[in-house]
């Protein structure tokens, strides 16, 4: 079903580069994730009491969440208590030795435990600081704390997702997290090669508001040019028709992107109504979606007509873009899935292997991998002291009975 884990031989890409990430839930986690699996050492620094809360939401699997472990491998773990002067005391240091510092706490937050970017940079002129919010470190809504569905609700995007006569609907998983790791992400590596040229590191914001709106597109110049507000339109193309799914005699719902006129002419003569190409309602795109209920009702009949095998064998042989809609189940055992090798067996902190998600991302030379499973809280403590910090053991131990690591 599952790759093993990867302990790939290749060089890593960000091999040799240092991120402490004081991030926790998502987004943050994530883009830590995403630098790990190109190679970096990542640190996840975690409370002392209890480790940060993703690891106390969702489904449990050994004594360890999902949640938690789909966002937090290849990291190593050590616990700080963040409110203990020694302890910030210690992350500065930690922060003096590191590329990038990844967080999301409230604005202010990090100020307050005296590891504001002037004041970390004065020791660490290169650090790069991933800066992960809601709505930005200042303006009107700074402080407002902000989750996924709050983010796609207050931009917009939560207005254009649903059944047209339904209510605003969030996306079945969270984009505005997810969306704002990979910004968080890009943006730390378009910081590390300005490094290069300049030796200065450098404050990278990136937000959850922000982020779902960069989803937006054309919706944001129709309102202000145009005075039009885009509605929710369910499962349709806002601008292509056909686009949607249509269900097959024997239950099968099928996607089927057929738009443009050298799909919907191929769609028609498949269908064995070649005569629609010209028929005035359709015979182009403007006028196909300004009568796409017409257009959709003939599409279903014939349908509900073949089964969906041979719907899907029609239309690929065509090369229409169509694919059935797939369950969970179905994405696991996909071919295409398996030749890429996209789900991975990572292993368990306690016991085990747990399935996830493979790197999204495939690299000739420097190949992302998973060469470690997510970290047992403070596994890592006098590792990382000895290595980052140069600490000898007699005073990794000191430090570990003073009880603010």
């Amino acid at each position: 079903m599952s790759e093993k884990l990867n302990k790939n031989a290749k060089p890593a890409a960000l091999s040799g580069i240092r991120v402490l990430d004081l991030s926790r839930y998502i987004s943050g986690p994530f883009c830590g994730q995403i630098l790990g699996d190109l190679g970096a050492d990542v640190v996840k620094v975690e409370r002392v009491d209890g480790g940060e809360e993703g690891r106390r939401v969702g489904e449990m699997i050994n004594g360890e969440t999902l949640f938690f472990l789909g966002a937090n491998r290849n990291k190593r773990s050590l616990t700080v208590d963040f409110r203990h002067p020694e302890g910030q005391v210690l992350l500065k240091r930690l922060a003096a030795k590191a590329d990038i510092l990844i967080e999301n706490f409230r604005p202010g937050t990090l100020e307050k435990m005296g590891l504001g970017y002037d004041e970390i940079s004065a020791v660490n002129p290169g650090l790069i600081v991933v800066r992960i919010t809601g709505f930005g470190q200042e303006g009107p809504m700074a402080s407002h704390p902000c989750f996924d569905g709050a983010a796609q609700a207050h931009s917009g995007l939560m207005t254009l997702t649903g059944q047209p006569d339904g209510p605003p609907t969030m996306a079945g998983v969270f984009v505005a997290d997810y969306s704002t790791a990979l910004y968080g992400t890009i943006a730390a590596l378009a910081a590390l090669q300005s490094r290069q040229a300049t030796g200065r590191g450098q404050v990278v914001e990136a937000t959850l508001m922000d982020s779902a709106m960069s989803m937006l597109t054309t919706a944001i110049g129709e309102s202000i040019l145009l005075g039009v507000e885009q509605t929710r339109l369910g499962n349709r193309d806002r601008y292509l028709a056909p686009s949607h799914c249509f269900e097959s005699r024997d239950g099968r719902w099928i996607y089927v992107v057929a738009g443009n006129n050298q799909h919907f002419d191929k769609f028609v003569a498949v269908m064995g109504m070649a005569q629609l190409a010209s028929d005035p309602r359709f015979s182009n795109p403007i006028v196909r979606n300004r009568n796409v209920a017409e257009l959709e009702a003939i599409i279903n009949e014939w349908g509900l007509k073949h089964d969906g095998a041979e719907i899907l064998d029609l239309l690929h042989e065509a090369e229409i873009p169509c694919e059935p809609v797939s369950t969970i189940a179905d994405v696991i055992a996909n071919p295409q899935v398996v030749h890429r090798r996209q789900v991975v067996d990572i292993p368990h902190p306690r016991e085990g292997t747990v399935p996830v998600p493979a790197p999204a991302m495939k690299m000739s030379a420097t190949p992302p991998c998973v060469h470690r499973g997510p970290p047992s809280l403070g596994a890592h403590t006098g590792e990382v002291l000895a290595e980052w910090l140069g600490m000898e053991k007699a005073s990794i131990d000191e430090t570990l009975r003073a009880g603010y690591v």
